[in-house]
């Protein structure tokens, strides 16, 4: 081999270099592409579920919350929330009316929203939907 390292030698490793990692992400991107038919829960969406996502984003739940993730991580992940509750609707409705809890030194509390019995339906329908997302076991357990 030779001592010396020249410039064609760098310029060679860098173009083959970036020509194998060019085709490395068009093939992961092209493969995820082909997964996501088979991951997401899109035959699922209804127009209670899309009520409910735009709750959650007029209500900016993902300032505290996250989901599936992403998000702020003041308040419990979200993405199993229907899992954790036991698939159970009114205990999570009875959650989210219970709300705030105040006077516990130290305890985080969530804002009373007083959402009305249908949009808490509407809430319901999209942590359900979102619950239902193959995520590959994301969150790691149960409690978010």
């Amino acid at each position: 081999m030779q001592e010396v390292f020249t410039k064609s030698m760098a310029r060679n490793i860098y173009y083959g270099g970036s020509a194998f990692f060019l085709l490395l992400f068009l093939a992961l991107t092209f493969d995820t592409h082909n997964a996501w038919p088979a991951r997401d829960n899109h035959q699922n969406i209804t127009p209670q579920v899309s009520a409910g996502k735009r709750l959650w984003e007029r209500n900016n739940c993902i300032g505290c919350h996250t989901l599936l993730g992403e998000g702020a991580y003041f308040a419990p992940e979200l993405g199993n929330v229907y899992k954790r509750f036991g698939e159970n609707k009114e205990a999570i409705k009875g959650f989210i009316r219970s709300r705030p809890v105040d006077g516990i030194p130290g305890r985080r509390s969530m804002p009373q929203f007083n959402f009305t019995d249908a949009e808490l339906d509407e809430i319901v329908e999209f942590l359900k939907y979102a619950s239902e997302i193959n995520t590959n076991n994301w969150p790691p357990n149960i409690q978010g």
